[in-house]
């Protein structure tokens, strides 16, 4: 039989659960602000040449994971901190 999903309905069937969200938004935010630190911290300290990428790559498969358990430990603290400061919706 011949699949009747329309292309949008099958699109949002893809996607994750709402519940994930706060493990999705971790993932995504370490994963850029990790390597976008370790293209500034490797090019400060080693200078860019020919070897950049491969430095950057390397201490990119160590700093991704550790940001992402940061990000989800520190998130918690992170919100309550921003509740402090700023007037939020509701």
């Amino acid at each position: 039989m011949e699949d009747t999903l329309s292309a949008p309905r099958l699109a949002r069937s893809r996607k994750l659960p709402p519940r994930t969200a706060p493990i999705a938004f971790a993932f995504f935010m370490s994963a850029i602000m990790a390597f976008l630190m370790c293209c500034v911290i490797v090019g400060a300290n080693t200078g860019i040449d020919a070897g950049y990428p491969a430095r950057v790559i390397g201490s990119y498969l160590l700093a991704m994971p550790v940001a992402f358990v940061c990000v989800l430990l520190v998130r918690p603290l992170v919100a309550r901190l921003v509740g402090a400061v700023c007037r939020l919706p509701g």
